[in-house]
């Protein structure tokens, strides 16, 4: 294997050119899928990499219970600069752990602290909190709720109003806050997956956008909406939450919604230039993941294999 094993490591490298093809090219139902699944594969592959590298690279040392045939010759072989790629692989190991159940601990106190701050209001569709401070998101939950302040109201007329509730309600109606979580977990899994962190977030606001924009049936409305908000507002109080305002791109958002609507195939067809490029990075993409667990995979057979029974 020789530095192949390490391949999944680095090949979320091409991140950041999936991640621009298709915010550009593609439906954003379609990019927000692609681009979530790549992220979760490529982030479960290195982090399975790097606990693999660690079991190879410490077997041998004092005090370690692991197997020592898991460090025999034949599968230090299979990891060039297995001593060091192994102790090199514990700190990375636990800072991934870390920093995922971190995310994970962080989310659910932030939406324990937002369902708190509504115990006192009817348990209605909408929320809304009396504050000055403008801001709306989605709080989902076993009641999926639109939390909107007085101040973002007061800020929007009536149109602009049913733009907002639209947007919130397919974040919520989408389970937006699910591909959100799952790509914060895979960028701090791998840095190299960044690049699709920023994309999905951007895919997911365009996403409400264009559903807000069918359901109030206008464009230029919902970009209005958007470009006020963002003006006014402070951004959500809760940072892990989908917001009207408060995250993606808002003048690439507006520009969007100014020019006509997406084709409704949700994936552009095979045989044209944005076609080939979509099916392209679709295929590169899957084969590199597919390359990254086989390495992994095998990895994990050559020590196995080299387990006494």
């Amino acid at each position: 294997m020789g530095v192949f094993v390490f391949l999944p490591l680095v090949l979320p490298l091409t991140a950041w050119p999936i991640a621009r093809l298709a915010e550009q090219h593609l439906h954003p139902r379609a990019a927000i899928w692609l681009l979530s699944a790549v992220a979760g594969v490529f982030a479960v592959c290195s982090t399975l990499c790097l606990g693999l590298l660690m079991v190879v690279g410490t077997a041998q040392l004092p005090g370690n219970p692991l197997p020592d045939g898991w460090s025999d010759p034949e599968v230090r072989e299979a990891v060039p600069y297995d001593e060091v790629a192994g102790k090199a692989a514990i700190p990375a190991l636990f800072a991934v752990l870390a920093a995922c159940t971190r995310l994970v601990w962080r989310h659910q106190r932030v939406r324990r602290r937002a369902e708190r701050a509504l115990a006192g209001l009817p348990a209605t569709p909408v929320a809304v909190l009396p504050d000055e401070v403008p801001y709306a998101y989605a709080l989902p939950g076993r009641r999926d709720r639109v939390v909107v302040s007085t101040g973002m109201l007061a800020g929007l007329d009536s149109a602009e109003r049913r733009a907002l509730f639209a947007h919130e309600r397919t974040h919520l109606a989408r389970r937006h806050h699910r591909f959100l979580l799952t790509v914060q977990l895979a960028a701090w899994a791998n840095p190299f997956l960044r690049p699709l962190r920023t994309a999905v977030t951007y895919t997911a606001e365009r996403w409400a956008d264009e559903e807000a924009a069918q359901a109030v049936g206008s464009r230029r409305t919902v970009a209005r909406a958007i470009g006020k908000s963002a003006l006014m507002s402070r951004g959500a109080p809760v940072a892990t939450l989908a917001g009207f305002a408060a995250t993606g791109p808002v003048p690439r958002r507006v520009a969007a919604l100014l020019r006509p609507a997406p084709a409704g195939r949700i994936w552009p067809p095979a045989f044209t230039t944005v076609g080939l490029a979509a099916w392209g990075a679709a295929v590169g993409t899957t084969a590199s993941a597919l390359s990254s667990a086989n390495s992994a995979v095998t990895l994990f057979l050559i020590l196995h294999a080299a387990t006494p029974m």
